[in-house]
């Protein structure tokens, strides 16, 4: 079984949901579109592998705007239409941050900036605590979405929707795959310190977090891709 995680930057990494779709059996491949000498250009263009050719695809997060057609719509546009073609022919999609978003409107939500940033441990509400947990989940996002027509809504917090599904994809607002490594991929980025410090967050405070939560947010993951392969990734297909 293949997996395509499709990275938008060069800092995507997968953490404990890599390790966990390795233990199902799936071989992980990534595609990237925006690398690390494009990051501050990154409307470039870019020849997206056949999605049909994955048994599950993963659309990762993203420092852009799920809106910001004008800068980065040479591969956002096309990336939208190949994720809803995905979507209708049933391939599994579990859609992460900035992939949740794309999923969102893909399938007929939009999204827009947020009231306010999220960052930090958060705790979620869930309707679904055997689908997704309450957490605390990482979050890490400007932006949120408007729920398709037609979707389900799982959880959520008070500033955004944090999950729905929708026939066979779930979309996550939250970051499932954050351990200590890719906290510190993040925060290494030239301003990634200073970004988070913007929302009022302690970032030394914020590392000794995801070191004290990982073995409870990885089993917390783990727990999730299980879910998620056992349920929706085998749901009937709902095409739009």
């Amino acid at each position: 079984m293949r997996a395509l995680f499709i990275e938008h930057d060069h800092i995507s990494l997968g953490g404990p949901i890599w390790r966990s779709l390795e233990k199902h059996g799936y071989e992980i491949e990534r595609f990237l579109i925006v690398p690390q000498d494009n990051y501050d250009s990154p409307n470039i263009t870019t020849t997206f592998p056949n999605f049909n050719e994955y048994d599950l695809l993963v659309p990762m997060g993203a420092p852009y705007g799920a809106y910001e057609d004008d800068r980065i719509g040479n591969w956002l546009l096309p990336e939208l239409a190949k994720l809803k073609q995905a979507h209708n022919d049933g391939i599994p999609i579990l859609g992460i941050c900035f992939g949740g978003q794309l999923m969102a409107r893909a399938l007929g939500g939009s999204v827009a900036k947020a009231p306010k940033a999220e960052v930090g441990w958060i705790e979620i509400e869930s309707t679904d605590k055997t689908l997704i947990s309450t957490g605390p989940w990482f979050e890490y996002h400007w932006d949120r979405w408007s729920l398709p027509k037609g979707a389900k809504e799982i959880a959520r917090s008070e500033i955004a929707s944090q999950a729905f599904t929708f026939g066979r994809t779930l979309a996550l607002q939250f970051h499932p795959e954050i351990d200590p490594e890719v906290l510190q991929a993040w925060l290494a980025m030239e301003g990634g310190c200073a970004e988070v410090e913007a929302e009022g967050v302690d970032v030394e405070l914020l590392r000794k977090q995801t070191a004290e939560l990982k073995i409870d947010s990885d089993r917390r993951a783990f727990e999730l891709v299980n879910a998620f392969l056992r349920r929706v990734a085998t749901a009937p297909v709902e095409k739009i």
